[in-house]
């Protein structure tokens, strides 16, 4: 590690966000470029900087600061310089000046032992004195604190966050309980506070340690999908997580101190303990929040949940109207469903592609107009929203939109706070929801707060999909609880009996043998039997042969995966893809991310996690900014549009038309998507798909995702690879169990109601 000083000449770039600060120092006459992360810093700041050169790929050699102090400067010229660049706030060159001829060298001691005398200068007050000797002193601290901080391999920009949540009470917090940063600060989990523990001389067997442990293993869970965990799963991942900072990875953590900690957070209501009616031996560790989501669902739906006695009679010749008007032929599944809707206040239609989930959404649209009654329309993603447009002729939004994403954020793992809520409901008789398979616990338990008793809820969706990507497993539980009227549309109908998908997917999902052949018009299989010749034929596809067989932009054509890592997981192939897709040329600009991945002009890319103040625009063909909003979710694909590589910051044009920009702490949660996982593209749809299927681990080539992966196509699929892999997916029921509890739940409030 090399150490420089000089003054900064100029600030390149700032985020006010994290410091994040490009900055070029002036050294005996040399300028260098430095970046890192820095407390406020200003032009004409005496710097000492520790850290390494590096080689941009664009800008070249620049110096890369991992620590920074400010030296307040001794000789008279240096002084007035630094006084003059704004750094201390009420004091400009000409003050500056005045205060240089006032004290002269002892200008320094002065400002920092008697700032009263400053009022002798002219220009400045008594009251802008004390705010002078103020600042002052906040700079001092805040240094100071940067410093402290960084002993414990804290960078600067959290340093200067802690330091405006906690002041000085920072020092007493890393001394005593470093854990209490994991539950208070977003952006410090479990491990980052546990290093700062060990650095402090925390005991390895604290009870501080083991808490903030089982907080951090229920959280890491729940970003895994599931609500919570059994016991002994939960205390198996807690001594997996406890034990390798430990001397020789032996944890120093006993089964009695685990269930001390357990019973400590139960009592400080931080977790609870339940169990289930079906494993009662079982018991069920919730984080609080998680399991009061769960419960809050079960009241809202069973609130819902209301009858009406209608006249059947009448209700078929509105059916029959409909039919005649529109040139329809409902089928009894179908009847059923309208029927249903009428006189129920929650509805769930369920069935595979082809069955006439669509004709269905449109009829009961038309049964619903025709009473006059007010209908909203929704979907997980703006994909799904827009194809939903598309499908019914009628305006259908995001539930985010829908329910008006506010920009005060509650914590992260719940998802965002909405305008509307019990206070501001919708104003609906009938509310439709499509792809409901996508919508997780805290995306359900908004839009239900968002609606009033007496308003129909009709919920619409695959129950064989791959559940969300958020935690929970709504649909599936909500059909599963047998409480609520429930229609499974099953007869394929004579237009989808054309497409191969449609009939291939319902035999994967009921586990029947397909025929795999090359010859097929809308179900295509390539055998290849080496990774590489499967990634080169995938290519090939993508590149040169489905655009124009499909008849759609190389950009709507998507390469599914089971997995992300492998010869061909979505890592490996993205690069393989990018590298011919979009290879770098003279002026096409691009941001390094790691060693191995770059993001340029022009490259399909996907958000990868849900950012509920990540602000959009969207323009009009020339150019003319009409709607802005907040929030992009995990999942959204979109292309970059440009890249600034000074400033690192990116802008991406997603599919909804959403323009977005990029700072450069943001840029973690892009990637790249010419390949995707097949959970990831869930309640999306392609006009062609292509799946490398060869190898992989038993637990993710099963039916499950083969199914998901195939109904994401709407005019062709393409697998590449080994039939027998293929085979063995159709064969294998193995899933990925998702442990969540709104079964349970709905018993619970339907129990206490009785």
């Amino acid at each position: 590690m090399e150490a420089i000083k000089g003054y900064i000449e100029k600030i390149i770039f700032r985020s006010r966000q994290t410091g994040f600060t490009v900055f070029s120092l002036e050294t005996d006459g040399v300028e260098t470029v430095c970046v890192g992360e820095f407390a406020d810093i200003h032009a004409g700041e005496f710097m000492e900087l520790s850290g390494d050169y590096v080689m941009h790929p664009r800008f070249g050699r620049q110096f890369r600061a991992e620590t920074a102090r400010i030296i307040i400067p001794e000789d008279l010229l240096s002084v007035e310089r630094y006084l003059g660049s704004g750094a201390i706030k009420g004091i400009g060159t000409v003050t500056a000046r005045r205060i240089i001829e006032m004290f002269g060298e002892d200008t320094m001691r002065v400002m920092e032992e008697e700032p009263e005398r400053l009022a002798q200068v002219k220009g400045i007050s008594r009251r802008k004195a004390q705010e002078i000797a103020a600042d002052m002193e906040e700079k001092k601290d805040l240094q100071n604190v940067c410093i402290f901080l960084g002993r414990y391999g804290i960078a600067n920009s959290l340093a200067v966050k802690l330091y405006g949540l906690y002041d000085r009470e920072i020092y007493t917090i890393i001394r005593d309980n470093p854990y209490q940063l994991a539950d208070e600060v977003t952006g410090i989990g479990f491990r980052t506070a546990d290093r700062i523990a060990f650095n402090a001389g925390i005991r390895r067997d604290s009870d501080y340690r083991i808490k903030a442990c089982i907080i951090y293993v229920l959280q890491k869970a729940l970003e895994e999908g599931h609500v919570y965990l059994p016991e002994e799963m939960l205390k198996h991942h807690v001594m997996t997580e406890l034990a390798p900072e430990t001397v020789d990875g032996i944890c120093e953590v006993e089964d009695q101190d685990l269930e001390r900690c357990l019973m400590d957070l139960t009592v400080d209501s931080r977790i609870l303990i339940r169990s289930s009616e079906e494993e009662p031996q079982i018991r069920q560790i919730y984080y609080s929040q998680n399991y009061y989501t769960e419960l809050y669902i079960a009241r809202y739906m069973t609130d819902l949940n209301l009858h009406a006695d209608i006249e059947e009679e009448r209700i078929e010749q509105r059916i029959a109207g409909i039919e005649a008007k529109e040139q329809i032929t409902l089928d009894d599944l179908q009847r059923k469903a309208v029927r249903c809707a009428a006189d129920s206040g929650i509805l769930i239609i369920t069935g595979g592609p082809g069955t006439g989930k669509t004709t269905t959404i449109n009829s009961l649209i038309r049964f619903f107009e025709d009473e006059g009654k007010e209908i909203l329309l929704a979907a997980p993603t703006g994909r799904a929203a827009k194809r939903m447009t598309e499908a019914t002729g009628r305006e259908a939004k995001t539930i985010h939109r829908m329910l008006e994403l506010s920009n005060e954020l509650t914590d992260s793992s719940a998802g965002a706070r909405f305008n509307r809520n019990e206070e501001n409901p919708l104003e609906a008789d009938v509310i439709i929801v499509d792809e409901m398979s996508m919508v997780d616990i805290f995306l359900m338990n908004a839009l239900l707060r968002a609606i009033r008793p007496g308003t129909r809820l009709i919920l619409v969706g695959d129950a064989d999909q791959l559940p969300s990507v958020g935690p929970g497993n709504v649909l599936k539980d909500l059909i599963e609880s047998g409480l609520f009227a429930t229609v499974r549309l099953e007869k394929i109908f004579r237009q989808a009996q054309e497409s191969e998908i449609v009939v291939n997917a319902h035999k994967i999902n009921r586990g029947e043998p397909i025929t795999l052949r090359t010859d097929s018009r809308d179900f295509i299989f390539i055998e290849r039997m080496h990774p590489q010749a499967v990634a080169s034929a995938v290519l090939a596809l993508v590149k040169d042969r489905l655009p124009a067989y499909v008849g759609a932009d190389i950009r709507d054509i998507q390469v599914l995966c089971p997995m992300k890592k492998g010869d061909l997981g979505t890592q490996r192939l993205n690069l393989f893809l990018q590298e011919s897709l979009n290879p770098p040329e003279p002026g096409k600009k691009e941001i390094s991310l790691g060693a191995s991945m770059k993001l340029r002009e022009g490259d399909k890319v996907m958000h990868i996690r849900n950012n509920y103040d990540l602000e959009w625009t969207m323009y009009t063909s020339s150019g003319i900014p009409y709607d802005s909003g907040m929030g992009i979710f995990n999942g959204d694909i979109g292309v970059i549009k440009t890249i600034n590589e000074r400033s690192q910051m990116m802008e991406v044009v997603f599919d909804d038309g959403k323009h977005v920009i990029y700072q450069p702490e943001q840029l973690e949660e892009v990637t790249l998507a010419y390949a995707t996982t097949i959970h990831k593209a869930q309640g999306s749809e392609y006009s062609a798909v292509v799946m490398p299927l060869l190898s992989g681990p038993e637990i993710l080539m099963n039916r499950n995702i083969l199914y998901t992966g195939v109904t994401r196509a709407r005019n062709c699929v393409v697998i590449v690879g080994s039939a027998a892999t293929v085979h063995r997916m159709v064969d294998n029921i193995r899933e990925q169990r998702r442990y969540s509890g709104l079964k349970d739940r709905l018993k619970e409030v339907r129990h206490r109601i009785l």
